[in-house]
C-alpha cells in the first residue's frame, strides 16, 4: 500500500492540516515543521495523488495565451488549436483561453504583464518578440507567482522559464542543408526574408542557415536579411528591386512563420517554380504552394503540439512537478510535395 497523508502526518508528528499546508506551499509554516515533514517523505517514501488532490480541493487551472496582434496564417492555426484545447481540457479542470493583444512595442507589453497577477491566472503562454522590457516584465511576472511559458519565440537570458518550441537554430540549419542540395552545386546568391529581426526564433534560425552554408555550401551566398514588418506593398518593392540588382538569385528562404506576405512579393519577382523556396510552418497557403509546385520544402512544427506541451508544462510547474521532457519534445518536420497526402489541411 501506498503511504497516505494521514502515515505522513503521522511520520512527521504533525496534523493533517499541516501537512496539507506544507505540500500546497502554503505561508504560515515553520521552517522546522517544513524539514521535518520533508525528512518524513524521504523516510515513508510518500508520493503525492495530484489529481485526488486538486479533486479533493476542486482545484481548476486558469492559463491564457497571449499571441502578437500581428499575424496571419500562422497564428490563426495557433487559435484554432488553443480553441480546440480548451475543449479538450475542461473535462481535466483546466480553463483555456487567449488574447491577441501583444503589439510590436516592447514597453506596452511589458505594461500589459505587469498589470497581470496570480488573482488572475495561474499561468500563461508568451509570444512576444525579444527585447529587454519584455524580458524583465516576465521576470517580474515570474517572481509574483505565476508560472510563465516562453511559447515558439523565447527571450536570451532572463528567468529559468520554460521554452515550448523547436530548436531554432536546428531548424535554420535543416533549410540551410535542404538549399544546398536544392540548388544542386549552383552559384549564386540566396534571398532571405522575414516579417521581423526582433524575435529570436528567427535570429536563430538564420544563424543556423548561415552556419550551414557557409560551411558546407561556399558557392552560394545569403543576402542581408529583409523585413516585411506584414507590409505587402514596401515588401514587394524591396524584394523586386533586389531581383533587378542580383540577377543570379538561385534560392528564397522565407525564415518567419508567417509567409504569405513574402512569398506574394517573391512571385511578383519572379517565377517561384524556377527558383529554389524554402520557407516555415504548415499553413494552408504553404500547402497550396507546395502542391502547385511554387514552395519546394517546409520547416515545420505541430501547433497542435506547440499548444498541448504548453499547457501541460504549466500544469506541472503548478503542480510542483518537473515536465516530462521526452514528451514536450518539439520535433522539427520536413514536408515537400510528395509527403503531403491527399486529404485536406490540417496543421
Amino acid at each position: 500500500m501506498r503511504p497516505t497523508t494521514k502515515d505522513l502526518a503521522k511520520a512527521a508528528g504533525v496534523s493533517l492540516a499541516t501537512v496539507d499546508r506544507v505540500l500546497n506551499r502554503r505561508p504560515g509554516v515553520r521552517k522546522e515543521t517544513v524539514e521535518a515533514v520533508t525528512a518524513a517523505i524521504e523516510e515513508i517514501g510518500f508520493e503525492r495523488n495530484i489529481s485526488a488532490a486538486n479533486l479533493a480541493r476542486s482545484r481548476r487551472y486558469r492559463f491564457e495565451f497571449l499571441l502578437p496582434t500581428a499575424g496571419d496564417q500562422f497564428l490563426e492555426t495557433l487559435v484554432s488549436r488553443i480553441e480546440e484545447a480548451r475543449a479538450a481540457f475542461a473535462a481535466e479542470h483546466t480553463e483555456v483561453g487567449f488574447r491577441r493583444i501583444l503589439s510590436d512595442d516592447p514597453h506596452q507589453i511589458a505594461a500589459h504583464l505587469a498589470r497581470l497577477g496570480p488573482e488572475d491566472t495561474d499561468g500563461i503562454a508568451i509570444m512576444a518578440p525579444e527585447a529587454p522590457q519584455v524580458r524583465d516584465a516576465t521576470h517580474r511576472l515570474f517572481e509574483r507567482g505565476v508560472k510563465v511559458v516562453q511559447f515558439v519565440a523565447g527571450q536570451l537570458g532572463g528567468p529559468e522559464v520554460d521554452f515550448v518550441g523547436v530548436d531554432n537554430n536546428a531548424a535554420g540549419a535543416t533549410a540551410g542543408r535542404l538549399m544546398g542540395k536544392f540548388c544542386g552545386g549552383r552559384t549564386g546568391r540566396i534571398l532571405v526574408i522575414a516579417d521581423t529581426m526582433n524575435a529570436r526564433d528567427n535570429v536563430e534560425r538564420r544563424q543556423g542557415f548561415d552556419r550551414i552554408l557557409t560551411a558546407d555550401f561556399p558557392d552560394l551566398s545569403a543576402l542581408p536579411s529583409v523585413e516585411t514588418h506584414g507590409e505587402p506593398a514596401r515588401t514587394r518593392r524591396i524584394v523586386g528591386n533586389l531581383f533587378e540588382n542580383f540577377r543570379d538569385i538561385a534560392g528564397v528562404y522565407v525564415l518567419s512563420s508567417e509567409t504569405r506576405v513574402a512569398l506574394e512579393a517573391v512571385a511578383a519577382a519572379t517565377d517561384l517554380r524556377q527558383t529554389q523556396v524554402i520557407a516555415h510552418e504548415r499553413t494552408a497557403f504553404n500547402v497550396n504552394k507546395l502542391r502547385s509546385g511554387e514552395l519546394d520544402a517546409v520547416i515545420a512544427q505541430n501547433p497542435g503540439h506547440l499548444v498541448r506541451s504548453a499547457i501541460r508544462v504549466l500544469r506541472a510547474r503548478c503542480d510542483g512537478r518537473e515536465p516530462i521532457a521526452s514528451q514536450e519534445e518539439i520535433r522539427i518536420e520536413i514536408l515537400i510535395r510528395e509527403n503531403l497526402g491527399q486529404a485536406a489541411d490540417r496543421a
